[in-house]
């Protein structure tokens, strides 16, 4: 057989960095490590190609090429991925998909021939057999959730690394919380599910061998699920592991607020290469919380968490919601001023939306208030729900917020408030190369000469190189940031 997969196009979002991107002559954050996965599962006689629409053309010459076209995508992607499809089907190709964006939704999918959903362990390999077999389903699912001890290397042979800016692999599945807006617990359960630590030692050696250095994400959904785990076992050898090779990655994930209570936990984290953690902080309005079940939010200074997470050497990227039921009109200038005094300077914040699978979808879809289907975009300005807030006050404050915290002063003044503290890891030695010197000389052409707002560009810049030199990358970086996330938001 031959199989062609195809990775559908994001469109330009908060993380999608498409503007940041540029300046490192990249074309994509992340690669598509669902499908890598995906192709290692594949019988080994079958002949691959993958082609991620984020840095490469679709040519009609590869369709024809394939028996088979596997799509697997995120609710982000649907647009893209319906087009992608129709495409296929238009040059007479069957489509085998799966991933968040066909399991949450299925019934969304009618023109797609195979919908293999829910976790690939299980439902694959259902597929491969009764494609062998001749008699292949319209529909595969399973409540399974499949042992991750057994599960395969990545082919990340098959990824022209040259095009990503960051390098991706999990080592959980699962979360103990159960957020009513999140989809995590639905998609993949409470009970986190691990790989062994030799497991990852062997992904990263892979990676390692394929020439990579920079940074790599564990994309686990709470990395810290299983602390015991990862001080006992994961992060010991991790840590050797890059001491031995003199720290050639670093290290980005995702954890819950309490990572803050375990000094322990942060300091082997740092100590095994750890830069960066996304943290789902959501809202400092403690009602707002208890409605959304973010229990381990509650009854803490989210603050002072997010400050001693941050004094331990680990960058905090957040995550902020606004449309909750309990908000109100104050929430704005809350957030504002949460975020500000916080530091966390990639702060992503969104209109509340609910997906399909949610506790929050469910309530409310008993009371008659879902109105559309879930675009995955929470920068968009919609909601898929109508808010006890009216929506022209909620889209009003939540304008008014973004600028409140992206427009250039009180962006670039968070950013040095950040760098001010910032105690530099002494393991995350910069290994300045020709993409960072372009890097540099694009943003003082670009942010320095031709864009409003030149003036902040160079205090942060001639701030930091006379007062914190040693965080002057992560000072162009931020710059670059800004540009984006201003872009993102058409901030003038």
């Amino acid at each position: 057989m031959k199989a062609l997969l195809l990775y559908p196009e994001f469109p330009v979002t908060f993380w999608s960095f498409k503007y940041a991107l540029k300046f490192i002559s990249k074309k994509s954050s992340h690669p598509p490590l669902g499908l890598i996965t995906v192709a290692a599962m594949l019988p080994d006689d079958w002949d691959i190609r993958l082609i991620d629409l984020n840095v490469d053309s679709l040519k009609d010459n590869d369709i024809l090429w394939a028996d088979l076209v596997f799509i697997s995508a995120m609710s982000i992607q649907k647009e893209s991925a319906e087009f992608l499809i129709n495409r296929c089907k238009s040059h007479g190709k069957k489509t085998v998909a799966g991933g968040p964006l066909f399991t949450e939704e299925p019934d969304l999918f009618p023109q797609v021939d195979h919908l293999v959903l829910n976790e690939a362990e299980v439902t694959l390999q259902e597929f491969l057999y009764d494609l062998q077999n001749g008699i292949p389903k319209s529909q595969y699912s399973s409540k399974e959730f499949p042992d991750l001890s057994q599960s395969v290397l990545p082919l990340y042979q098959l990824l022209n690394k040259k095009k990503y800016a960051v390098m991706s692999l999990q080592l959980t599945r699962g979360c103990p919380f159960n957020c009513d807006f999140c989809e995590i617990t639905a998609l993949f359960g409470n009970k986190m599910r691990l790989k062994s630590s030799d497991h990852i030692i062997e992904e990263l050696n892979v990676i390692y061998q394929n020439g990579w250095r920079g940074e790599v994400f564990f994309v686990d959904d709470n990395f810290i699920g299983n602390r015991r785990f990862l001080k006992s076992e994961l992060l010991p050898k991790l840590s050797a592991w890059m001491q031995e090779r003199k720290y050639p990655f670093k290290f980005i994930t995702e954890a819950s607020i309490n990572l803050s209570d375990d000094d322990v936990l942060m300091d082997k984290m740092v100590m095994s290469g750890f830069s960066t953690v996304f943290v789902g902080i959501e809202t400092p309005d403690e009602d707002s919380l208890k409605e959304c079940s973010k229990y381990q939010n509650n009854n803490r200074n989210l603050i002072d968490s997010v400050h001693k997470i941050q004094n331990k050497g680990l960058i905090v990227m957040g995550g902020f919601i606004v449309g909750f039921d309990s908000d109100k009109p104050s929430i704005f200038q809350r957030q504002i001023d949460f975020i500000q005094h916080s530091g966390i300077i990639s702060a992503m914040v969104g209109l509340l939306n609910a997906p399909p699978k949610t506790k929050l979808y469910k309530r409310l879809l008993k009371e008659n208030r879902i109105i559309s289907s879930f675009s995955g975009n929470n920068t968009d300005m919609a909601m898929n729900f109508i808010p006890k807030m009216s929506f022209d006050d909620l889209k009003h404050g939540y304008q008014n917020l973004i600028k409140g915290i992206y427009s250039r002063k009180p962006y670039y003044l968070r950013v040095k408030g950040f760098l001010s503290r910032y105690p530099k890891s002494i393991h995350f030695k910069k290994r300045f190369g020709l993409s960072d010197v372009k890097a540099l000389l694009k943003s003082m052409l670009i942010l320095g000469i031709f864009k409003k707002g030149r003036r902040y560009y160079w205090k942060l810049l001639l701030w930091t190189l006379f007062n914190r030199p040693k965080v002057f990358s992560m000072a162009v970086t931020y710059s670059i940031y800004g540009y984006h996330f201003r872009k993102v938001f058409k901030i003038k």
